[in-house]
């Protein structure tokens, strides 16, 4: 083993794949066929429901990657051919000329302002056009140039050389050749992604007939601040801002009569309502409508996230699938015709229309996943199992994201992290640390040293220019006494933008740098990293976010909110003058990790880590292992549930790595990443166990309901007891004719209003397994939207091919169940096609009644000081980029405590969980934070009122000096201490009371 990766594909998934291995201390090869890695995320305008800019959140990863000692990223590459060698794989590479000598190219752009030759801008779907030579946007990473030879004059007829003549590094190299080698790998992650779906082959919507109709990821373009209007929304046909938009789902995707998309794609529907919100955010006078089969929003708060749309933006959603699209003669306005909520035909105008276009995989990418020896599934993605989600066929070779079927950022990423962690095994050791040494300038003595402040003022293409004026906040810092340099920057998260930065530290001797752009909460570690570059304290940093603040809850003031951003720049200097460096500790790691649950996700994450050679404590409240899954008989493939459970259960406790306690109960879980001390009771005896990491699975429960007279008996039953009585053959199936399933019971409504994603596919699974059964009785489901996304679409088409059926119901209109003396159930609902109310009769009724969190998810929070959502789920950080991990270090969740999700997103999640926590594990010594409390001894009265209030228990009263001790290392600088101390004795690094003091002196001054 030489502990080396192939990684085929950078996009998100990929570029987290290859993070999560490198940060083990895996070397890493990156191949991408595109110049620059991102994938599809770097061309979406922002992400939901978080708001951040796409190409700012994902920025701060590429650089990382792209400047890690254990990566080589090889864009403009292809892998030609994967072959098993020795254990391992040995694959060639092919990498095509672009041209540019990539060690020479500074991105400086002169070679494109005199190129002569204009080509349709890929990036950008050809909506603009773009020079022969360049980069695909401002962010983008490799910040390498490319020549196109296809188009440019010096390949096409042996003249020009205009780049070559102005490149003032001598980068241009015309007689670049192609490269092939061949590397030997340990594993290898397919990360290849999916293509969007090209609607001309579908006439009757119009595209590229009808000038004003486009996909979904061609608007994202127009949104975006780096795209080819620069943000603002017109329409193709005349520059004009759009009045009405359409957005047209399911385009290319549970598309039957193609043979080739029975899929639902599964993010579209959320992309067109974020689209739909930032459309009327632009503009407030915008209409907008979404013409939908079924409403999929099933992610972790997305139905609240539609709420808003509707409520507060006035979104409206038509429930039609749209079967053609005209053009109006003159206006070149687009005319739909569909049925409105009174059941009249209506036909609407709307300026602009949107076809929200689903994910594929093409001919080429299917020629290449066969050519790696990978089984394809009926729709040409990888297939894989519902146990072994990331997979494939062939051992060694794991796959993530969209290659492996339609799924959103957040699953790509959680998949990425789950492959990693399985290729990784072999690779890794508790004795081996993964620190790689990074080469960094020894760090200049500050003390003494001229205070040289540095301002640099991002526009973020036009998510803070359009708003504040960014001159004129340039021009005030420049007159601020200290200011030595300031200046503006389009994208200053940008690769060649950091590296500007280093070189204006050095070149101005800057001994304190101010970036004011977006959330600190997302690129505060990007800029701390340059100024360690350039030889400066990282704690020298101070950040201002005029983005948030300013230009989007402003944005329709341009002049308060330039006179805000530049109150905020003011008190940023006042603060950075008083700024000092700030050290961090050292402290060792403990090599073993907790687990708290041992469902299937708590089982497979201490798999996952024990894989790799690290102890595991598992931690179970009841007296077996299994969790939910022992209620559970089969899968919608039809998998045994009970045999894999089995064979699950069996494989962790033959496992001599790991240690498992049932009956469990935790009472107190202290320390900090890489420190923790657990004390938990098991059969009535007391225990203590010392871990470096710690992964939440505690999982859900099936939720209580009430209605529809449920009490639980025999005739009205959950979808879980139905599935019993299925497999149990009761025979009161015999003698009845038929069942009516009712969906969303409690649920998406009041208090519990989120989707819990498996109800659909339960219910599709038991009324296929009944009418398999039991032919000639009948199935009816009541459903509000029917969301078996993804792959799962096919078993909602078998089941429609069975007889089943499936009525719909809004919210306002729930179906009344009724039963007479009998015992038999009369269903009144009202019907959408009919217009009138209708009954159907049932002698079984069966509810799909969701998940809810465990009611012990408030005490595990306390204990480990991790946030609940407001539906009482264990809370991530950052939904699309930190999907399992907690803003508390070291901790990670996974399965039912996150949030609802079925068996194979439940895997996934617990194998993400532990490769996150892996890269914690392999590592030897950890570094604490710097922004910590200290404490004035001579001021100190000993009261332990700090003591009271620290929610770490980093504080404690030395008994001999009578004054209060903090533990550094424990210490989250949250800064309560300090505001409860009646003697002032308690100061927080980076936030004194005199830094805080001179921060506000420019506003008290005026």
């Amino acid at each position: 083993m030489n502990k080396h990766a192939l990684i085929i594909g950078g996009g998100i998934g990929g570029v987290q794949a290859g993070l999560d291995l490198a940060r083990m201390g895996i070397r890493i090869t990156l191949v991408e066929e595109e110049p620059n890695i991102g994938g599809r995320m770097a061309q979406l305008d922002k992400t939901f429901p978080t708001n951040d800019c796409s190409t700012c959140i994902l920025s701060p990863k590429l650089v990382e990657i792209a400047s890690h000692p254990n990566v080589d990223i090889f864009p403009c590459s292809t892998v030609a051919k994967v072959v098993k060698n020795n254990g391992g794989f040995r694959a060639r590479i092919t990498k095509r000329a672009g041209f540019v000598d990539e060690q020479k190219c500074t991105a400086c752009g002169l070679c494109a302002a005199k190129c002569p030759i204009k080509i349709p801008d890929r990036f950008n779907k050809g909506i603009n056009h773009t020079k022969c030579i360049g980069i695909p946007y401002p962010q983008a990473v490799p910040a390498v140039f490319r020549i196109n030879p296809e188009h440019c004059l010096r390949f096409t007829k042996g003249k020009c050389g205009a780049c070559q003549k102005n490149c003032p590094a001598g980068a241009i190299d015309y007689e670049q050749k192609d490269q092939t080698l061949e590397l030997d790998f340990d594993s290898v992650i397919v990360a290849t992604g999916a293509r969007e779906y090209t609607p001309q082959v579908r006439p009757e919507y119009g595209y590229k007939l009808h000038a004003n109709v486009m996909t979904s990821i061609e608007f994202e373009r127009i949104l975006s601040a780096s795209g080819p209007t620069g943000g603002h929304i017109k329409r193709p046909s005349d520059g004009k801002e759009p009045g009405k938009i359409a957005f047209i789902q399911c385009v290319g995707s549970r598309d039957v009569a193609s043979g080739e998309r029975g899929y639902c794609s599964s993010y579209c529907c959320m992309q067109a309502t974020k689209d739909a919100i930032i459309a009327k955010e632009h503009s407030g006078h915008i209409e907008a409508a979404i013409f939908y089969i079924d409403l999929r929003t099933f992610g972790k708060d997305f139905d609240k996230f539609v709420d808003r749309a509707r409520n507060e933006h006035k979104v409206r959603y038509i429930k039609s699938r749209i079967s053609e699209i005209a053009e109006a003669p003159g206006t070149k306005n687009l005319v739909i015709n569909y049925m409105a909520p009174d059941g009249k035909v209506k036909a609407e105008e709307f300026d602009l229309v949107v076809l929200s276009v689903g994910i594929g995989i093409s001919p080429q990418q299917r020629e290449m996943l066969m050519g790696l020896g990978i089984a394809l599934n009926e729709f040409n993605f990888c297939k894989t199992d519902t146990f072994k989600p990331v997979s494939t066929n062939v051992s060694g070779l794991y796959i993530c994201g969209t290659a492996g079927g339609p799924m959103d950022i957040p699953e790509t990423v959680v998949s990425a992290s789950a492959a990693a962690a399985l290729a990784a095994r072999g690779m890794l050791s508790p004795d081996i640390g993964s620190e790689t040494k990074i080469d960094l300038p020894a760090e200049m003595d500050s003390e003494g040293q001229p205070l040289n402040i540095g301002v640099i003022v991002c526009r973020c293409g036009i998510n803070i220019g359009a708003v504040v004026d960014v001159p004129a906040v340039v021009a005030l810092a420049r007159s601020i006494p200290n200011v030595t340099y300031a200046a503006e920057m389009t994208y200053a998260c940008s690769q060649d933008s950091i590296n500007m930065i280093i070189a204006w530290i050095k070149e101005h001797n800057l001994t304190r740098v101010i970036v004011a752009s977006c959330s600190p909460r997302t690129h505060e570690p990007l800029f701390r990293t340059a100024l360690e570059k350039a030889g400066l304290n990282k704690y020298l940093l101070q950040m201002t976010n005029i983005r948030d603040q300013c230009s989007w809850v402003h944005q329709n003031d341009k002049e308060r909110a330039t006179e805000k951003a530049k109150d905020l720049v003011s008190m940023a200097i006042g603060k950075a003058k008083y700024l000092q460096p700030l050290r961090e500790s050292d402290s060792n790691v403990n090599k073993a990790c907790l687990v708290i649950g041992g469902g299937i996700s708590g089982m497979k994450a201490a798999l996952a880590v024990a894989g790799n050679g690290f102890k595991v404590c598992l931690l179970e409240r009841e007296r077996e292992l299994g969790g939910n899954l022992r209620e559970i008989k089969s899968t919608l493939a039809g998998d045994d549930v009970g045999q894999i459970l089995a064979a699950t259960i069996k494989e962790v406790k033959a496992h001599s790595l790991i240690e498992i306690f049932t009956d469990a109960r935790i009472e107190q879980i202290k320390g900090y990443v890489g420190a923790f001390s657990t004390t938990f009771t098991c059969n009535c005896e007391k225990k203590a166990i010392e871990h470096g990491a710690v992964i939440v699975a505690t999982g859900g429960r099936e939720h209580a309901t009430t209605s529809y007279g449920y009490q639980n008996g025999l005739y009205v039953v959950t979808q879980r007891q139905f599935e019993t009585i299925l497999s149990s053959h009761n025979p009161v199936l015999k003698n009845i004719d038929r069942i009516a399933m009712i969906q969303c019971v409690d649920s998406r409504e009041g208090d519990r209003n989120y989707c819990s994603r498996v109800c659909c596919g339960e219910a599709v699974k038991n009324a296929l397994r009944f009418k398999r059964d039991y032919p000639g009785k009948e199935a009816y489901i009541f459903y509000r939207d029917v969301r078996t996304y993804g792959l799962l679409e096919r078993y909602y088409t078998r089941a429609r091919s069975a007889g089943i059926i499936f009525i719909r119901y809004d919210e306002d209109h729930k179906p009344a169940v009724r039963q007479d003396e009998s015992g038999e159930f009369t269903i009144e609902y009202f019907d959408e096609i009919t217009r009138k109310k209708t009954v159907v009769d049932a002698q079984i009724i069966v509810l799909s009644v969701g998940i809810d969190p465990l009611e012990t998810n408030p005490e595990v929070a306390r204990m480990l000081k991790v946030p609940l959502n407001a539906d009482g789920f264990f809370q991530e950080v950052h939904v699309k980029l930190r999907p399992v991990d907690f803003a508390t270090d070291g901790v990670f969740v996974c399965g039912l405590a996150h949030g609802p999700k079925n068996i194979s997103e439940s895997i996934v999640q617990a194998q993400a969980a532990a490769a996150r926590a892996l890269t914690v594990l392999t590592r030897d010594k950890i570094k604490s934070e710097a922004f910590t409390a200290f404490v004035n001894e001579s001021r100190c009265a000993g009261c332990g009122l700090c003591v009271d209030v620290c929610n770490y228990g980093a504080i404690e009263i030395d008994e001999l000096k009578n004054v209060a001790r903090i533990n550094a290392l424990l210490c989250k600088g949250c800064g309560t201490c300090a505001a409860t101390c009646f003697s002032g004795a308690i100061d927080l690094s980076g936030f004194t009371n005199k830094q805080i003091i001179k921060e506000y002196e420019p506003l008290l001054h005026g």
